[in-house]
């Protein structure tokens, strides 16, 4: 079921261009969406929009009674980063070489001869969708997280912080603004443990992954009140909008950046690591109390909303917008994931999933099914597990995480069996399944260019150009033409801003520059290079 905006005026702010390339009498005023994002991290669709009343979510309800609920959303990954990646882009973070988790983090990666922190270099087309917002005129924050496995450059957001809004922008100016919370992330199952359990543990869902124990049902009802706590920051956030009178003139969507935090869930890419929350709500409540199943991927999130600004989606996307003027006719046949290095650890999976299958492709089969992941072991239901697990005391459901190896192939009816828990790769009967999900797969992996075959070293020399150390852009040059100002860089795929000396906002740079008789400065970065030396003009 698709849905096509009446005409996009009618969500829209009227705004005057800002850019210092139009002289006064060459102002165009466009018509433009106001966009928030309000996004939530490590969250399946555990809400009653989704047939889950375990807790009461009241805004989220709200939201959706409004607006639109879309019912087959997944991320590209079961992890944060590789999936952030994605979305930033609208390309699958195996084709950007953001697929090993995490490369700006902190951790122990000496012996795997890598440096602790580094950008990954996508190709050098790749620009972050929030600047082609920007270069239209929008104001463009975050708040706070960006975790794309590289530094964005400083042409995408004109504010990242934790108060970061849309009340920074200029009268009549559109936003596109993020809100990301952090209240559902895996550490809060541990971090808010003497918050107020907002739900009885006897009465919350049990997956068959788990022993029901005291200490499962007690980190499944931390995780629910913590998604009602969150619901109590969204209602935050919508006061705040309409208490500034943009309520009506916004385009709200909210969704959550992979599968639960929940051990078997985050860093899969089985469905339940990948399938996410998505609703979006439209000024005036237009198609309220809708449903939509459409099969998206995280990889079109950018391409929609540059869509709903009238941009045509730039051909090194990878993704497809579902909502706005560029329209896809067609949503997904397949929607893949895949999962590379985590932490320290390397296991290279793929998926790809249709409307009844998932097929799973392992490349490590003699690696266990279970990542040793440190940081998850916080958690007192991971503990309790590997507790269990060497006791022998699991049932046969709870010690399929657990096995020595895995087979190099997985077929799941998803449909029938949701948690996944019958493996019909070696059933006769799903053959002919098996082989096409098997050459989709193959298909996919030779057309997106996915680098998660390559060792990690070599590719992080590929992207240094050969070189030890990330490399430098080139600093932008100036030249005057007909009394504008014309600045270029001889970095591919640099983005170049500039602004007035004692400025703090950087602009985008698109084209040649009127500009008055004071001093500018300049400067250029390609997407994980280093940025270049600022040029005075």
């Amino acid at each position: 079921m698709k849905f096509h905006l009446k005409t996009i005026s009618l969500l829209a702010l009227t705004f005057v261009t800002l850019f210092g390339c139009q002289s006064a009498t060459e102002e165009k005023v466009e018509t433009l969406p106001n966009i928030l994002w309000i996004s939530a991290e490590d969250l399946s669709p555990r809400m009653a929009a989704y047939g889950d009343s375990t807790i009461s979510t009241p805004n989220l309800d709200r939201l959706a009674n409004e607006g639109i609920v879309y019912d087959d959303v997944y991320t590209s990954a079961g992890v944060c980063s590789p999936s952030r990646n994605a979305i930033i882009t609208g390309r699958f973070q195996t084709s950007n070489g953001g697929h090993n988790m995490r490369t700006m983090g902190i951790g122990e990666y000496k012996r795997l001869n890598l440096p602790q922190r580094y950008n990954s270099v996508p190709p050098p087309e790749v620009k972050l969708f929030p600047e082609y917002l920007r270069a239209k005129g929008y104001y463009t924050t975050n708040n706070v997280k960006t975790d794309y496995q590289f530094t964005a450059p400083p042409t995408v957001w004109d504010e990242v912080s934790d108060t970061a809004d849309w009340r920074g922008k200029a009268i009549g100016q559109p936003f596109f603004s993020i809100i990301n919370f952090t209240t559902t992330h895996e550490s809060q199952i541990w971090k808010r443990a003497d918050h107020e359990m907002r739900v009885d543990p006897k009465t919350v869902p049990i997956p068959p992954y788990y022993p029901d124990n005291e200490t499962v049902r007690t980190d499944v009802a931390r995780h629910y009140s913590n998604m009602s706590e969150l619901d109590d920051q969204i209602g935050e956030v919508l006061a705040r909008l309409d208490e500034d009178g943009l309520l009506e003139n916004t385009i709200i969507f909210f969704w959550g950046d992979h599968g639960d935090g929940l051990p078997f869930y985050k860093r899969s890419v089985y469905r339940r690591g990948l399938h996410i929350p998505f609703i979006a709500r439209f000024p005036n409540k237009e198609h309220a109390g809708t449903r939509n199943n459409a099969f998206i991927s995280g990889i079109d999130f950018g391409p929609t909303m540059l869509s709903l600004a009238g941009i045509e989606t730039p051909s090194q996307m990878q993704g497809k917008a579902f909502l706005g003027k560029f329209e896809s006719e067609t949503d997904h046949e397949y929607i893949f994931g895949a999962r590379d290095r985590i932490d320290n650890d390397y296991d290279r999976v793929r998926s790809v999933m249709d409307r009844k299958f998932q097929y799973v492709k392992n490349f490590n089969p003699e690696l266990p099914l279970y990542m040793d992941v440190a940081y998850r072991k916080q958690m007192p239901m991971m503990r309790m597990l590997l507790k269990m697990r060497d006791e022998g005391t699991l049932s046969p459901e709870q010690s399929i995480w657990f096995k020595s190896t895995k087979p190099s192939e997985e077929l799941y009816d998803w449909t029938s069996d949701p948690y996944q828990l019958h493996d019909l790769a070696e059933d006769p009967a799903y053959a002919q399944d098996l082989e096409r999900l098997r050459g989709v797969m193959g298909k996919w992996i030779v057309e997106t260019k996915d680098l998660g075959a390559e060792d990690e070293r070599d590719l992080l020399e590929q992207m240094w150009n050969g070189g030890c150390e990330p490399p430098l852009t080139m600093k932008p040059e100036i030249s005057n033409k007909s009394g504008k100002m014309i600045i270029s860089c001889e970095t591919e795929g640099a983005s170049i801003a500039y602004r007035k000396i004692g400025a703090t906002r950087w602009e985008v740079y698109t084209g040649p520059i009127k500009i008055d008789k004071v001093a500018y400065e300049t400067m250029a970065m390609r997407i994980g290079y280093e940025a270049s030396d600022l040029v005075t003009f």
